[in-house]
């Protein structure tokens, strides 16, 4: 245990500032989900969009990724985060800029929703991920959970102030704020720290200190396919991912028809953000000590409790505090659970390539949960199916999990020796 310890300490001393890069980029990337709640008035206001056609647009960018992901994967395999990322983080602060120029036209509103899809997939989780998990061993789960807070750090930064924004600047202007402000923020800390295991390796390259690339252990392609435990791993993401990103994109509504107001929704905003960050951390503590079937089965299904406390059956202005405490910190390690088994179970030769297929099943889920939202509310005139059946969901996606064997030893091709850690 000393010997760990010393192990993770010198990881994050060295390589720390790849850790707040990549969180700063992925919270860029993330901050899309929660905001959009935010526009939800001001967008009907102006142009009579049912909630339906509001988050029409992010499903079918979302469903677009959904293809394009594993071929993002590989791309990120072959050249490494950085060169995917930086210009990847330009032309998504353009892309999200692009919104405020929306006519009221619902085919321009999911082109430029396509748009996004297609641009953003340059700086998904799998760009963050891939260069945080290639140089952290030791201290992997709770790099990736510091790195992943940035999603709930967006999720506490985006909504008082994206809301304070559209209030006093407008919602076109609003855009082109949270676009070209946060995405310069990140672009420029990626600049100065985003270097992962290719840009060390090329860099001893150039230097003369390598001889040949010693490739990574785990998975071939064809092996992953054909793994039971990678596709228990996706199909559980994709359960509880679906009603847990309908959740996100519809919070801001939902909070509020559960009897609180704009500015009290707003704040409660924050805090679910907050719990996220504290969810990611103290998860990523406990990842690297106990069998992730345990953390994560637990962490998936705790949310069939609370999600029904938002229903007009439960809520007070309590329970609705605690419901999205408990949501929060539980959001916040879903993809850092789905993300830190698939580094254990498909190992780092192709994780690139295998974790963009998780991607594509995590778009999915995002092409799913928006729409599954506002249809809940425009059918049922509340969003109490969607909290119930989700409930339903939390449960069968924890069991998934909980199934789960004991993690593989790899053998490094080159060598022929045997490791449990990768």
């Amino acid at each position: 245990m000393a010997i760990e310890n010393a192990q993770a300490t010198a990881e994050w001393r060295q390589h720390w500032p790849v850790v707040l890069a990549a969180g700063v980029g992925v919270s860029f990337f993330s901050f899309m989900s929660p905001a959009l709640g935010l526009f939800f008035s001001s967008l009907h206001a102006e142009f009579g969009w049912t909630r339906t056609e509001l988050s029409m647009g992010m499903t079918f960018g979302a469903l677009l990724t959904v293809f394009l992901s594993p071929f993002a994967g590989r791309l990120i395999d072959k050249f490494g985060s950085r060169r995917i990322a930086l210009p990847g983080l330009v032309l998504t602060a353009c892309s999200i800029t692009a919104f405020g120029f929306a006519n009221g036209a619902i085919a321009q509103w999911i082109i430029l929703w396509l748009a996004f899809g297609i641009i953003s997939l340059s700086v998904k989780t799998t760009v963050w991920s891939t260069a945080v998990a290639s140089i952290f061993s030791s201290s992997r789960g709770l790099a990736l959970g510091v790195m992943l807070s940035g999603t709930a750090l967006a999720q506490v930064i985006v909504a008082p102030l994206g809301n304070w924004l559209i209030e006093t600047q407008g919602w076109r202007a609003a855009f082109a704020w949270l676009g070209l402000g946060w995405g310069g923020i990140a672009l420029g800390l990626c600049v100065l720290f985003l270097f992962d295991i290719h840009d060390q390796r090329r860099k001893a390259a150039r230097e003369g200190k390598v001889e040949q690339v010693i490739e990574l252990p785990g998975l071939t392609i064809a092996e992953a396919w054909r793994d039971s435990s990678l596709w228990r791993v996706a199909i559980a993401t994709l359960l509880i991912l679906s009603v847990t990103i309908a959740i996100t994109v519809h919070q801001f509504p939902i909070v509020v028809d559960a009897g609180m107001t704009r500015s009290d929704a707003a704040w409660i905003g924050s805090m679910v953000g907050v719990a996220g960050i504290i969810g990611k951390v103290v998860s990523g503590w406990l990842l690297d000590r106990f069998h992730a079937r345990w953390i994560g089965g637990v962490t998936l299904a705790s949310t069939a409790f609370a999600w029904p406390l938002l229903t007009e059956e439960f809520a007070t202005p309590g329970l609705v505090i605690f419901a999205m405490l408990v949501s929060g910190y539980t959001a916040g390690t879903k993809i850092q659970i789905c993300n830190y088994l698939t580094t254990r179970y498909a190992g780092l030769r192709n994780f690139g390539t295998i974790f963009g297929f998780m991607a594509s099943m995590i778009a999915l889920a995002g092409a799913i949960g928006p729409i599954l939202g506002g249809i809940a509310f425009d059918m049922a005139g509340s969003y109490a199916p969607l909290l119930w059946g989700g409930s339903v969901l939390s449960l069968v996606s924890g069991m998934l999990i909980f199934s789960l064997g004991s993690y593989p030893q790899w053998v490094t091709p080159e060598t022929g020796t045997t490791s449990h850690e990768i």
